[in-house]
């Protein structure tokens, strides 16, 4: 607290010092609430419709700096309470709550003296406490087997020695949890492999790329199995999700790379109360035609929900052989193409589009979490007449707006793919939307940004396989660390095919 000696005594000095705080205080919130206000600005653009803005990364950049500029706003106040002796104004920030399950390392800060001024000794009345988050960075240790060897002294039979463990790299250096690490990094966490290289070096652990490679390569063959599962289990649904994006692979013959894809294939029944677990399945091909998607949805029958790309449109082709497959369109792909026109300028066409489809989404948001017999009771009775305006005012406007301009080629689009954007009133499990699906590709791109590009198509392929499992353990709530760690020790412990189902994420917390 400020001493009252401190202060002049006389009044005009008095009010100057009082001025002088208040104007100093009121610049800093006016800075303040100038940064919050762009925090703000760059949130709506980052988090916002994908149409509605550039690249996300670039905004959590400025985002990062933003918020660091109203740290050390904050700091000053903090160092002018301790110079001047004033309590910490309280932050109304979201500092997050500590998990319970973190070890507690208690310090207790005792006064200089327990015995009171008058001589008598000070007895407690209560404590305050308060937890801060502490980190001890990753530590490296070395696991040392002895396997002792022994000999009868009465006899000449043999030595008797336990057999040498299994392990998933022979004569290798790393335990499967360091295995685990290595792939959590690169692939969760978007540290490429000569990144690690160097974090390790800095720890005096000297390994060479290459030899995280191998690790790498070997992990994902004994991992390909557990792989092989999760994709069989998802096709064996009735409802799925598929979206593509690039996967750019050195071509060296060229001296250049060449643009292969990721397919995604995902399942995700949680919005209808569905009972499988929800998963994704990455697999790589050279290229984007739909012959791609039909050979990675052979054995599969139902509903796919996806995009409006052509490419699909061969998995309904009449006489193609194989189970039938319905296909479900993207209203948020619709509704894409008409926000960017009314981002273009005045566009009252456009603008009640976006608000009639706004309407179905609304409805969509109070049904979410329901089962798909109450879903599909809600869209009959609410949706149906929602969709109904939709086509009314589809109709009315394609008739009046040239098809080669932009508000033409969105209605076009909508009337192109209107069989599949209406499926979902006749089935309570359909989404209105492939956003499912393009969540669980948005790791890969930024892989894809920190690592440029692969070196080869089996890398794409190892890419693929290591990048299913950990987002399917997401999905899951599961941490992808643990349950690599947990799954390769138990591959090369034992490796009968019988229990690679019990091995997929969803299974992890009841028996790996």
């Amino acid at each position: 607290m400020l001493d009252a000696a401190e202060l002049p005594d006389d009044i005009a000095a008095l009010k100057a010092m009082l001025i002088a705080a208040a104007v100093r205080d009121q610049r800093k919130d006016e800075r303040i609430a100038q940064l919050e206000k762009l925090v703000a600005a760059f949130k709506q653009a980052a988090f916002g419709r994908r149409s509605e803005k550039s690249d996300p990364d670039q905004f959590e950049l400025a985002l990062e700096d933003l918020e660091t500029a109203i740290a050390i706003v904050h700091a000053e106040e903090d160092a002018e309470d301790r110079s001047a002796r004033r309590p910490a104004k309280p932050r109304n920030a979201n500092r997050g709550a500590l998990p319970r399950h973190l070890p507690r390392i208690e310090e207790i800060i005792e006064p200089e003296s327990l015995i009171c001024g008058c001589g008598c000794d000070l007895h407690s009345i209560g404590e305050d406490v308060s937890e801060r988050l502490d980190v001890i960075p990753a530590q490296f240790r070395v696991i040392v087997t002895r396997r002792p060897k022994y000999a009868c002294r009465s006899c000449t039979d043999g030595v008797v020695q336990a057999p040498a463990p299994t392990r998933l790299i022979p004569g290798g250096l790393p335990t499967e949890a360091m295995v685990a690490h290595v792939l959590v990094s690169k692939y969760a966490d978007h540290l490429p492999l000569y990144r690690q290289a160097q974090i390790f070096s800095r720890q005096g652990v000297d390994l060479d790329r290459s030899t995280l490679v191998d690790w790498v390569g070997r992990a994902a063959f004994e991992l390909r199995p557990v792989y092989d599962a999760l994709m069989a289990d998802l096709k064996r649904s009735t409802k799925l999700f598929m979206d593509e994006t690039r996967a750019p692979v050195l071509d060296p013959g060229a001296r250049k790379t060449k643009t292969g894809y990721f397919w995604a294939l995902a399942r995700d029944d949680r919005p209808w109360n569905g009972t499988s677990s929800p998963g994704v399945a990455f697999t790589y091909a050279p290229g984007r035609g739909g012959l791609h998607a039909e050979r990675i949805l052979q054995g599969f029958g139902g509903i796919l929900q996806v995009d409006g790309y052509a490419g699909y449109n061969r998995l309904i082709a009449p006489g193609r052989v194989g189970a039938d497959i319905q296909l479900a369109y993207c209203w948020a792909h619709a509704r894409r193409k008409l926000v960017e026109i009314t981002r273009a300028g005045t566009a009252p066409i456009a603008e009640e589009g976006v608000r009639l489809i706004g309407e179905l989404y609304a409805i969509e948001a109070e049904i979410r979490g329901l089962g798909p017999n109450a879903r599909l009771a809600a869209r009959q009775q609410r949706s149906v007449p929602a969709v109904a305006l939709i086509r009314e005012w589809l109709d009315h406007h394609s008739a009046r707006v040239s098809a080669k301009a932009p508000l033409g080629e969105a209605l076009s689009y909508i009337a192109k793919y209107w069989t599949g954007l209406a499926l979902f009133l006749a089935d309570g499990r359909i989404e209105l939307d492939n956003n499912a699906v393009e969540r669980t590709i948005r790791p890969i791109a930024l892989n894809r940004k920190n690592a440029l590009f692969a070196g080869h198509d089996a890398g794409a392929e190892n890419w693929a396989v290591i990048a299913s499992l950990i987002e399917t353990c997401k999905l899951n709530g599961v941490d992808p660390y643990a349950w690599l760690a947990t799954t390769l020790r138990a591959i090369v412990s034992d490796h009968k095919q019988s229990r690679v189902n019990d091995m997929l994420p969803w299974n992890y917390a009841t028996d790996v």
